[in-house]
């Protein structure tokens, strides 16, 4: 079939790298406008390799998710403090949030004029401004994707801001920036990562680009990613699982996802919850009701030989079939004591509306089967 690929301008990956950022800064600008998450004390290091390349900075910390109110406050201080550049330290919400206020400093009009589903939806039409990507979990690869996911709290949706104009032109990756994760936020990161390999390997718009790195990421994921959360200052568990995230982020902008998104998109915008502790509640659930749907009504499809391709991968066992991965894959998540949808304040009087919510998700639409009201409800009640 027909595909496109796109990628950041330039990715750069490996132990030390980090210290590259100084110099890379000063190609893009004098003045850079720094965006991390909630704490600004981690983004110090940042700021020395920065002055030592004599680029000035202005810091702006992200709490929590981006929200649309976030992501206007940071252009205004952007503007104020005359920063001609961009970069993003932090996990995803930092970097979605800076890749937001990026395409916003150089197009015209506000915020809401772009948005999907809450706004017009209009085009960016000028590349946004220089914007470096420093990614410090191993979860989203948003260093490497063309949206920004914002949530707007008086909507209770999230909403994306999309175009190939918000790519940043450095992708920096360090796995020694997350050496110091902590064990919850290593396992939430690490299955939304592993969750962005499977979707976009079964998901409808699978390419063979996309699928090599599905491939290798979650070979990588499934030998690292209890390592890291048992290990924290294993290196190399660190850095497959760095590589992990970083595969998943190219290979969902270039192919898609599916029906674990399709939920997180409103969960994320009705409840407190992360981003990842979200998909790796809802991962085994979903596999388990597409491979079923797959078998009921689509036997003849190559979608469910990729199930047990998945298993292979994750089992490392030759004679593995899709059941087995999905087995795999819960019992992971027991492992890595993944929280159910209820600890983030998801009742059962809830199920109907985010169903109903993410059936019309974008990320829905490449689910490798259309799952039922009736199935997408009982997937829900399951991880709840």
């Amino acid at each position: 079939m027909p595909f496109q690929f796109a990628t950041a301008s330039r990715v750069i990956f490996g132990p030390g790298t980090f210290k590259q950022a100084g110099v890379i800064a000063k190609e893009f600008g004098r003045r850079a406008l720094v965006v991390t998450g909630r704490s600004v004390a981690r983004a110090q290091p940042l700021g020395e390799l920065l002055a030592a390349a004599g680029v000035a900075w202005e810091v702006f910390p992200i709490a929590g998710e981006p929200t649309t109110q976030a992501v206007r406050e940071g252009v205004t201080r952007a503007r104020a403090a005359e920063c001609d550049c961009v970069i993003a330290f932090g996990g995803g919400s930092a970097i979605d949030g800076a890749k937001a206020i990026a395409g916003l400093l150089t197009n015209g009009g506000e915020l809401g004029d772009y948005l999907e589903i809450i706004g017009r939806g209009a085009l960016l039409t000028k590349q946004a401004a220089p914007l470096l990507a420093i990614p410090t979990t191993a979860g989203t690869g948003a260093e490497v994707t063309r949206n920004a996911v914002l949530a707007s709290p008086e909507h209770r949706v999230k909403a994306s801001l999309r175009s190939p104009h918000l790519l940043p032109r450095v992708a920096l990756v360090d796995p020694e920036l997350t050496l110091n994760l902590p064990p919850d936020l290593t396992a939430s990161t690490g299955m939304d990562a592993l969750t962005q390999l499977i979707e976009p390997y079964v998901c409808v718009r699978a390419n063979p680009m996309t699928d090599a790195l599905c491939v290798e990421g979650m070979r990588r994921a499934a030998q690292s990613l209890r390592r890291a959360f048992e290990h924290g200052n294993d290196a190399l568990a660190r850095e497959d699982m760095a590589l992990a995230s970083l595969f998943g982020g190219i290979a969902l902008a270039n192919a898609g996802l599916g029906a674990v998104h399709g939920f997180a998109a409103p969960i994320g915008g009705m409840f407190p919850a992360p981003h990842g502790a979200v998909c790796a509640a809802l991962l085994p659930g979903v596999m388990e009701a597409n491979v079923r749907g797959l078998r009921e009504r689509a036997r003849d499809s190559g979608t469910l030989r990729r199930y047990d391709e998945v298993a292979r991968l994750l089992t490392g066992s030759p004679q593995a079939i899709a059941d087995d991965g999905v087995a795999w894959v819960r019992k992971l998540c027991g492992e890595l004591q993944i929280a159910p949808l209820r600890a983030w304040g998801v009742a059962e009087a809830d199920i109907s509306a985010v169903v109903e919510k993410a059936t019309q998700a974008s990320s829905m639409k490449a689910n490798p089967v259309v799952l039922t009201v009736s199935e997408l409800s009982a997937v829900l009640a399951a991880a709840r």
